[in-house]
C-alpha cells in the first residue's frame, strides 16, 4: 500500500484530529489484518487549518499520535505556502515533519511515486 491522505481541518478543542486519528486507524487495521509493515507506505499532506495540530506544544492534544505516526514511519508533510502565510516555521513544529513547496506539489510528487489518495 502506498496511500495519501490530505487532511485541512484542525482538530477541535482538547481533541485529538480526527483526520489524523482516521490515519492511525488505518495503519493498525491492515496490520492487525497482516500486511507486513514493510509494505504499507503512507503520507499525510497537511494545510490551511489542520497546520495548528503540527506546533509542538503541551497542549497540542494531537501531539501523541503525530509522534506516533513518525515513529510508525507515516511520512507528514506540511505544506509550504500555508507554513508561509501562518508564519510557521520548521522549529515550531513537531520534529520529523518536513515542509514542502504546496499541498498541491506535495499530492503531485506522491501521486508520480505511485501513492494513491484516500478520499476519507
Amino acid at each position: 500500500f502506498k496511500v495519501a491522505f490530505d487532511v485541512a481541518k484542525a482538530a477541535e478543542d482538547g481533541k485529538a484530529n480526527r483526520q489524523l486519528e482516521s490515519v492511525a486507524r488505518f495503519l493498525n487495521l491492515h496490520g492487525r489484518a497482516g500486511v507486513p509493515k514493510q509494505n504499507m507506505s503512507l503520507a499525510i499532506v497537511v494545510h490551511g487549518g489542520a497546520s495548528a495540530d503540527l506546533i509542538a506544544s503541551e497542549t497540542n492534544a494531537s501531539q501523541a499520535l503525530i509522534k506516533a505516526l513518525l515513529e510508525a514511519g507515516v511520512r507528514i508533510e506540511l505544506c509550504g505556502q500555508t507554513a508561509a502565510y501562518r508564519e510557521i516555521s520548521k522549529t515550531d513544529l513537531i520534529p520529523g515533519i518536513v515542509i514542502t513547496h504546496s499541498a498541491m506539489t506535495s499530492h503531485a510528487l506522491l501521486q508520480q511515486n505511485g501513492y494513491t489518495l484516500n478520499p476519507f
